[in-house]
C-alpha cells in the first residue's frame, strides 16, 4: 500500500501541528453541536412554517441532493485554494444559509434554502481532513486523529439534538438557527487564525476528480460506505419509523440516541487504541477493520428491525457502536495513507458525498416496512451490509495492486 507524503515540503513541529489538530477537531464538534438548521430542517418545515409533512419531505430531499453536491465543491476549493480559503469561504456561506432559513418562510424559499444548506452541509470535512494529513507525519497519528473527527462529530450531533429540542421548544426555531450562523461564522474565524495561508510558491498539482476517480481502491471503499452508511444511518431513519409502526413515543426515539451516545463516549477510546495502538504505524490493516464494522452496522440494524420495545431499540442502537467505530478507524486510515498530496480534500469529498447518498433511502424503507413488514426491510438491510462486505475483497486486491510494484518501476 502505497504511504503517505506530505503536501507540504516542511512538517509543523510536534506541538504545533498537535494543537493546529486538536483545535480544528473542537472547531468541528462545535460546529456539529450548533448544526441545528440542518437537524431541525424538517421540523420547522412542517410544524414551524405550517407546510406539513409531505413539505417537510420535499425540504429534506433538496438538503440531500444539496449535500451530495457540496461535497464535490468543497473538496475541489480545499485542494485547489487550500484549507485556510476553503474552510473561511465555506463557513460563511454556510452561515449566510442558516441567516437566510431563519427569514424564509414560502415553500419554494424553503426548498431553495435546503439545497444551499445541504451545499455546505460536511463542508469542513475536506478541509480538516486535508489539514490533519499535512500536519501529523506519522500513519497511525493520521488515522488517530481522523477517528477522532468522527468521533467529535458524532458527540455533536447528540449535543445538537438535545440542546436544539430544548431551544426551540423554549425560543422557538429561528434562534436555532441564528446560533447556528454565529457558531459557522466563529468557525470561520478560527481557521483563518490558525491554519497557514498557502505558500505562493506551492506547485502541487491538483488532481481533478475525473483523476482521482480513476483510483479503483477510492472507487470501491466508496461502494463500502454508501452500503455500510445505509445502515449508519438506520439509527436515525429506520429507528423511527420502526418505533412510530410500534406506537412509541417521540421521547422513546430520543431514548435509543441517548444509548448509543452513551455508547459512543464509552467504547470510543478503547476501541481505537486497540485497533490503531500507540505507535507509529496503525496496529491492523484496515479492510478487515472495515469489513468487521460493515458486519457489525449490518446486525445491529438488523436486530432493530425485529424490536418492539424501548429496551430492545436501545440495545440494537448500542450494538451499532462498535461498527461506526471501525468504520471511523478504517475510513480515518485510508484517508490518511491512500490520499496523495493535493488530492485529500477530493478523496474525502468523495467519501463524505458517499454518506451523503447513503441518507437518501428511508422513503424506500418506509415502502418496504409497508409492503413486506419487518422482515423485508431486515433482509435489505442485512443485504446491504453483506455487499458492503463483499466489496471489501476487491478493494484489498485493488491496494496490493497499487502497492506492487511493476518491473519497470523496480528498474
Amino acid at each position: 500500500m502505497a504511504t503517505h507524503t506530505s503536501a507540504t515540503t516542511a512538517v509543523p513541529p510536534a506541538r504545533t501541528a498537535h494543537s493546529v489538530v486538536w483545535i480544528l477537531i473542537t472547531s468541528s464538534l462545535v460546529v456539529k453541536a450548533g448544526g441545528f438548521s440542518w437537524d431541525f430542517l424538517g421540523y420547522y418545515v412542517a410544524d414551524g412554517t405550517g407546510h406539513g409533512t409531505t413539505a417537510a419531505g420535499a425540504a429534506l430531499t433538496a438538503f440531500g441532493v444539496g449535500w451530495c453536491l457540496g461535497q464535490a465543491s468543497a473538496g475541489a476549493l480545499t485542494d485547489r485554494l487550500g484549507q485556510r480559503t476553503a474552510l473561511v469561504t465555506l463557513m460563511i456561506l454556510s452561515a449566510l444559509a442558516c441567516l437566510a432559513l431563519a427569514v424564509a418562510t414560502s415553500l419554494p424559499a424553503l426548498l431553495g434554502v435546503a439545497v444551499c444548506l445541504g451545499l455546505t452541509m460536511e463542508a469542513h470535512r475536506p478541509a480538516v481532513s486535508a489539514s490533519i494529513n499535512e500536519a501529523i507525519p506519522s500513519e497511525a497519528g493520521r488515522t488517530r486523529a481522523q477517528t477522532w473527527t468522527y468521533f467529535a462529530s458524532n458527540v455533536g450531533i447528540a449535543i445538537c439534538g438535545g440542546a436544539g429540542g430544548y431551544l426551540a421548544h423554549t425560543y422557538g426555531y429561528r434562534i436555532l438557527f441564528v446560533v447556528n450562523a454565529f457558531v459557522c461564522l466563529a468557525f470561520a474565524l478560527v481557521a483563518r487564525r490558525t491554519l497557514a495561508p498557502r505558500p505562493p510558491t506551492a506547485d502541487t498539482p491538483s488532481a481533478g476528480y475525473r483523476q482521482v476517480l480513476a483510483d479503483p481502491t477510492l472507487r470501491w471503499i466508496t461502494v463500502v460506505a454508501v452500503c455500510s452508511m445505509v445502515c449508519a444511518w438506520g439509527l436515525v431513519s429506520v429507528l423511527p419509523l420502526l418505533m412510530t409502526n410500534d406506537a412509541l413515543p417521540a421521547t422513546s426515539f430520543g431514548l435509543a440516541m441517548v444509548a448509543n451516545t452513551v455508547g459512543v463516549l464509552a467504547l470510543t477510546p478503547p476501541l481505537m487504541r486497540l485497533l490503531v495502538g500507540r505507535g507509529e504505524a496503525v496496529r491492523f490493516p484496515f479492510v478487515p477493520v472495515l469489513a468487521a464494522g460493515s458486519a457489525i452496522l449490518g446486525l445491529g440494524i438488523t436486530i432493530a428491525a425485529f424490536q418492539h420495545t424501548v429496551l430492545g431499540y436501545a440495545i440494537a442502537a448500542v450494538v451499532l457502536v462498535p461498527g461506526e467505530v471501525c468504520y471511523s478507524v478504517a475510513v480515518g486510515a485510508y484517508i490518511s495513507t491512500a490520499a496523495p498530496p493535493g488530492a485529500t480534500g477530493r478523496y474525502q469529498a468523495v467519501i463524505s458525498g458517499a454518506t451523503a447518498l447513503a441518507s437518501l433511502p428511508p422513503l424506500g424503507i418506509a415502502l418496504a416496512l409497508e409492503a413486506g413488514g419487518r422482515p423485508l426491510v431486515a433482509g435489505l438491510l442485512a443485504a446491504s451490509a453483506a455487499l458492503a462486505v463483499t466489496a471489501c475483497y476487491p478493494l484489498a486486491r485493488s491496494l496490493r495492486s497499487r502497492a506492487t510494484p511493476r518491473p519497470d518501476d523496480r528498474s
